[in-house]
């Protein structure tokens, strides 16, 4: 019976040693890691490689026609089969395209100017500003409104919209394949936005 209390002071004993070590320890760890500040590493993108800035002319049978970067591709929009002037203007380097769809005019404008203005409103929710440019050139009888929307999610960050104003129609958006991050994919968004501007102020109509 004596041999079985001393076995249990002893483990009690060794537990008492556990109960304050590990404590004193933890106290330790604690000061001594609150003396080395954490600095977050700031947050790092791969470089992209920008190509040269050369145009060529889109001129077909459309009822329009434009200057578009020769690193892009036209292509016809698959999902819509029944709209012949429907065309994407792809960047396969950046995996963006600009989507261009085309209405004719027939005492319907301000439908197309409101459905134009309503899908712009559809990234509020995900924009902190949309800033507008007027588009006029009377000469070539080319009038609209850009819609440069910001926001590091919004899902199309340039947006426009083109008119003769009694015939044709076009509303342009640019569009990424990859999830919205528009802080990484910022100097693409403003590069690419050249070309658009270019695109628009090459942009003649071949029916008037």
């Amino acid at each position: 019976m004596n041999i079985i209390k001393s076995k249990i002071k002893i483990i009690r004993h060794r537990f008492s040693i556990i109960y304050i070590f590990f404590p004193i320890c933890f106290i330790f760890l604690f000061l001594f890691s609150c003396n080395n500040d954490y600095v977050p590493k700031p947050r790092g993108y791969f470089r992209i490689d920008m190509p040269d800035k050369n145009y060529i002319a889109f001129d077909s049978s459309f009822p329009y026609t434009f200057e578009y970067p020769d690193y892009a591709i036209i292509q016809p929009d698959e999902y819509a089969p029944d709209e012949p002037f429907w065309i994407n203007v792809v960047f396969p380097q950046f995996k963006g395209k600009l989507h261009l769809s085309y209405k004719k005019v027939n005492n319907n404008l301000p439908k197309y100017i409101e459905d134009t203005r309503k899908m712009v409103m559809k990234h509020i929710p995900k924009a902190s500003a949309i800033d507008n440019m007027l588009i006029k050139n009377n000469q070539k009888k080319v009038y609209g409104l850009t819609y440069d929307i910001k926001g590091l999610g919004a899902a199309s960050p340039y947006q426009f919209f083109i008119t003769d104003s009694t015939k044709n129609f076009v509303r342009g958006a640019l569009y990424f394949h990859v999830i919205p991050n528009n802080d990484s994919l910022s100097s693409v968004i403003d590069f690419i936005k050249q070309d658009i501007e270019h695109i628009i102020n090459t942009f003649d109509w071949t029916e008037n």
